[in-house]
């Protein structure tokens, strides 16, 4: 092993100690509020870049980060007040923009009331483009990065109208093949009419 390397992570290891990144910090207050609300079964995925959450030694877990993700870990925490770029390893992009948008230190006080997180949150913002915003997603217990998940009448009504000039398009043309097909038939019926001349 790279001398300075087993230095890095020594001190990187000692800096997460005393900071307190050995400990994941989960808020199971979050999911507990979306399950009861939403009335489905959530993981930790909806925030977190590991499925089982940030405590274990898997990617995306606090025991599995490599020096540098130990580094990002630690300047997320101290991203207390919004505004601040957040890049943690141990989070996805949603759980990233809640802490950017809100800060850590509102996050954590709303813990105890963690249906207000929803009015935090930027009612335009819509990570996955599906046409839900992300602060729906999380009272609704759909996954705020998957466009295929979410209500089902509203991802329904956001592909209609999307797709709006397509699908009428397709009217046309269908309408206008069953003109011609029925014209096509009355023609091919006036000619199997016309009386035969005898010979």
């Amino acid at each position: 092993m790279n001398f300075r390397f087993f230095l890095q992570l020594t001190v990187t290891i000692g800096l997460a100690g005393a900071f307190g990144l050995s400990s994941a910090f989960g808020y199971p207050e979050y999911q507990m509020f979306i399950v009861k609300h939403s009335k489905k079964s959530v993981n930790c995925a909806m925030c977190h870049a590991n499925p089982d959450g940030p405590d274990g030694n898997a990617a995306g877990q606090i025991g599995g980060l490599t020096p540098e993700e130990l580094n990002r870990l630690s300047q997320a925490r101290a991203a207390f007040e919004p505004g601040k770029e957040v890049d943690s390893p141990i989070l996805n992009e949603f759980g990233n923009h809640i802490i950017k948008n809100i800060g850590r230190t509102k996050f954590i006080e709303l813990r105890n009331s963690p249906q207000h997180l929803a009015e935090m949150l930027d009612p335009k913002s819509d990570l996955d483009n599906d046409g839900i915003s992300d602060a729906q997603e999380f009272l609704e217990g759909s996954h705020p990065l998957m466009k295929t998940d979410g209500n089902p009448w509203s991802l329904f009504k956001t592909n209609f109208q999307r797709n709006l000039p397509q699908i009428l398009l397709i009217c046309v043309a269908t309408l206008a093949g069953i003109y011609g097909l029925i014209h096509l038939l009355r023609g091919f019926a006036i000619v199997v009419e016309e009386p035969q001349e005898d010979e």
